[in-house]
């Protein structure tokens, strides 16, 4: 079976940047419509314009994952604008470098919320507005929520949330025969803004010695692409992935292998 998402409308959270504008050219070189979604309005325009321009069905619509009626309000209007929705990739999220001791607990709630809460109201919202044909949610996890990083207890938490989150929303689905599949994604280290901007609070030499710790333990010997972990993204919307539901994509050369 090919990998394609020929005609599939797919809302993409956090699309405006790094895994998220690599999976909305991936899917749409897959042929799937987007609803292309993201709290920075000009980087989002800005990319649905690259999107178009390269062949692609693409609209924006501006969303904060973390206030549940701007769901509600983009639900109702991606569905209106595309007539139906066929699949949901909740991806926003943040990361923070910081020990226990050093963290806030205004800081704790503040990577919960948009990393663990923001999926819940998205995949609420996709089981609601999906239910009556079925569907495809992909929650974006990381390596993270299956091990542990000693610097990382915050991101730890809310990524471990969203992994088993999402196994309870695909039982849910299945015993009530909506036809929605929901897995999660697990990325290891990916070059992306989210990674570089996180070192960059740190100082240089903190920075120099966690990316290189990082590095070391990758067995591929280098971070991931973010144009790599896309593809993850397209096959689990795929029919290709028609038989997966709860189920976890590692996708981190080889990190969890150890």
């Amino acid at each position: 079976m090919s990998i394609h998402c020929k005609d599939k409308v797919v809302l993409i959270t956090g699309a405006a940047k790094g895994i998220g504008a690599a999976a909305c050219h991936a899917l749409g070189a897959a042929g799937a419509k987007l609803a292309v979604s993201d709290i920075d309005q000009d980087a989002g325009r800005a990319l649905c314009e690259a999107l178009r321009a390269a062949g692609a069905d693409a609209e924006f619509f501006p969303l904060d994952v973390c206030d549940e009626q701007q769901w509600q309000h983009c639900m109702e209007t991606v569905v209106a604008s595309f007539g139906q929705l066929d699949g949901v990739v909740n991806n926003a999220g943040i990361a923070v470098i910081c020990g226990p001791e050093e963290e806030s607990l205004e800081g704790w709630r503040r990577t919960q919320t948009i990393n663990s809460d923001a999926v819940f109201l998205g995949s609420r919202a996709a089981i609601q507005a999906m239910k009556s044909r079925g569907g495809a949610i992909v929650n974006v996890s990381s390596i993270e929520g299956i091990v542990g990083d000693p610097m990382l207890p915050a991101y730890n938490a809310s990524k471990g949330a969203v992994r088993a989150l999402t196994k309870s929303l695909a039982l849910y689905c299945a015993d009530r025969d909506y036809g929605i599949r929901v897995n999660s994604l697990h990325p290891g280290y990916v070059e992306t803004p989210l990674v570089s901007g996180a070192l960059a609070k740190l100082s240089e030499d903190d920075a120099n010695a966690f990316a290189t710790r990082v590095v070391a333990s990758i067995p591929m010997g280098r971070m991931a692409r973010a144009e790599e972990i896309a593809q993850g993204i397209v096959f689990l919307l795929s029919d290709a992935a028609s038989y997966m539901t709860g189920s976890e994509l590692v996708m981190d050369g080889g990190y969890t292998a150890r």
